[in-house]
């Protein structure tokens, strides 16, 4: 069945508020991680080009960045790797959207539970230290950058302590933890945000209504005829929420991560690992969204501090052009329903299973080690070009206005119908290659657009991403799957990643534009149309 996308907008139009809550913050692996300087660069480049404003990581408090240790029973703190890495982080101009974990060594009461890099994901041996080490760690912020600077970041309560692997503890531990530290941080100024539970994932059965987990109850949900037939629910949100107001503390943001899937990350149990239907984000986002508005912290902020096609930093999938068109419906289909949506990496310097074993190896990032950007990457790029007002939405395809400027954009993609009954995550259940010989036989579709009250001769730049533009990952297949790809094919790879199918027209005399345009399979399109009076070679 053919499909199409015929949209007509006024540039003058009123419109509606749009909020880039795609790229409010974005994800990366650990701390020292950051210290690198492929790592740095990487950073500049998505926060240029993306938009990205906060950035939330692992391993704050790990032994690598020696925050904290004991000698002869006594506290030593030590900032020195931490400050290096906020500053360098401030520089490029993105903020730290706090993440409070995981335990220093000589806190902890399990050691290396989770990740190559041995993390120590177990709860405090001793609360009242670990409320010193918060409190110490957010007065040296304060001392350092100011109170208003320090204001404007997020503070969160550790990262998916519903798995074993991340906490050792009970749930009621959890809550615990979370009661000393907003305490801690709110002694220091209670201005400060503090929110979680950060846990993963939503689940349809009652694995986490427990103390503990229990992966027995899965079986309800491999049994189950139509998995997205049931009720998907997130993880502890609703207990915590309710223990918090019990306890009266403060809760400014609530934050899960959502994966569209029934697995939360590679080394979590033995199940099937299936991938949900492409609506589960939004439908997941609404849940949440009521959960919290009917809870006693209504006016709470709602952030997705990690979200991706699935957990597994070992899916081809995530390297893919059908990873990136489901990146673009998932989020235009998701606006207005929360205030961020972190996508979980910005880059594949990622190391929690430690390094991957080939360029293109589905590594969560959107750039990925060597610096070659992905399809996900020029997605962002282009969501970042849209404006703050909506002029016109239909599924598929989105037109804006920047209220400053005038400029007028829009996106447009097309994620086949044949495709639209699954999330691209595979969790490598699938050899590579799988996912683009199904986006081969998909049949393209027919978008025209026209757009009114334009300034009349204005210039009109389209762009799109397909499967032979700004399509990284099979070029590097069309040139033999290098390992170690010397320096020239790396550049070329680069090149290619960014380099989109570019068209440039005019505006007409009648302050209108018109187009039509047959969308591949999984194409991306960006259209935007400069300000007034901006000379060509400025746009």
């Amino acid at each position: 069945m053919k499909q199409y996308i015929h949209l007509e907008a006024d540039a003058r139009a009123a419109g509606t508020p749009l909020k880039h809550y795609w790229s409010e913050c974005v994800g990366a692996g650990r701390a020292c991680e950051g210290l690198r300087a492929g790592w740095q660069e990487q950073l500049r480049l998505v926060a240029g080009a993306c938009g990205f404003r906060y950035l939330r990581f692992h391993g704050l408090f790990h032994d690598d960045m020696f925050v904290y240790r004991e000698v002869n029973g006594q506290a030593v703190y030590n900032f020195q790797y931490v400050d290096d890495l906020f500053d360098r982080m401030l520089e490029i101009g993105v903020r730290p959207f706090v993440e409070f974990g995981f335990c220093p060594s000589d806190l902890a009461t399990e050691k290396g539970t989770v990740f190559w890099w041995k993390a120590n994901g177990s709860p405090p041996m001793d609360y009242g230290k670990w409320a010193e080490l918060i409190e110490r760690t957010v007065r040296h912020w304060v001392d350092r950058y100011g109170i208003e600077e320090v204001r404007q970041w997020y503070f969160e309560v550790w990262n998916e302590p519903n798995l074993k692997f991340f906490f050792t503890g009970t749930r009621s531990q959890y809550f615990e933890l979370y009661k000393v530290t907003v305490r801690a941080v709110k002694s220091v100024d209670a201005r400060l945000r503090v929110g979680g539970p950060a846990t993963s994932n939503f689940v349809p059965d009652a694995r986490f209504d427990g103390e503990l987990e229990d992966t027995s109850c899965q079986n309800e949900t491999y049994a189950a005829s139509d998995i997205d037939a049931l009720h998907w629910k997130p993880v502890w949100v609703e207990a915590f929420l309710a223990y918090c107001a019990a306890e009266k503390l403060p809760v400014d943001f609530v934050s899960a991560h959502p994966y569209p899937t029934d697995w939360a990350l590679d080394e979590h149990g033995s199940g099937r690992r299936l991938a949900r239907e492409v609506g589960a984000t939004p439908r997941d986002l609404t849940a949440l969204k009521d959960i919290v508005t009917r809870s006693a912290y209504p006016e709470a902020k709602i952030h997705i501090t990690e979200w991706s096609t699935s957990p597994s930093s070992r899916d081809f999938t995530h390297d893919t052009l059908h990873a990136a068109t489901y990146v673009a419906k998932a989020i235009l289909d998701s606006v207005g329903l929360v205030d961020s949506l972190s996508y979980w990496t910005f880059t594949d310097i990622f190391e929690e299973l430690g390094a991957g074993d080939e360029p293109f190896h589905g590594g969560f990032g959107m750039i990925n080690f060597q610096g070659i950007p992905k399809p996900v990457f020029n997605v962002y790029r282009f969501l970042n070009a849209l404006g703050d007002v909506c002029l016109a939405r239909q599924d598929g395809c989105i037109v804006t206005r920047n209220a400053a400027t005038g400029a007028v954009s829009a996106l447009a993609y097309h994620y086949p119908m044949e495709l639209m009954k699954r999330a691209p995550g595979s969790f490598r259940a699938f050899p590579r290659g799988t996912s683009e010989a199904a986006v081969a036989h998909c049949g393209e579709i027919e978008i025209q657009m026209r757009l009114t009250g334009l300034s009349p001769g204005t210039h009109v730049c389209v762009e799109t991403m397909d499967a032979t533009h700004g399509n990284s990952v099979t070029a590097w297949l069309e040139m033999g799957a290098p390992n170690s790809p010397i320096r020239e094919q790396i550049l070329k790879l680069k090149v290619t990643g960014a380099a989109l199918h570019q068209e440039k027209f005019q505006v007409g005399s009648d302050g209108e534009f018109e187009m039509k345009r047959y969308l591949p399979p999984c194409a991306v399109m960006l259209l935007r149309i400069a300000p007034a009076n901006l000379p060509a070679n400025e746009f």
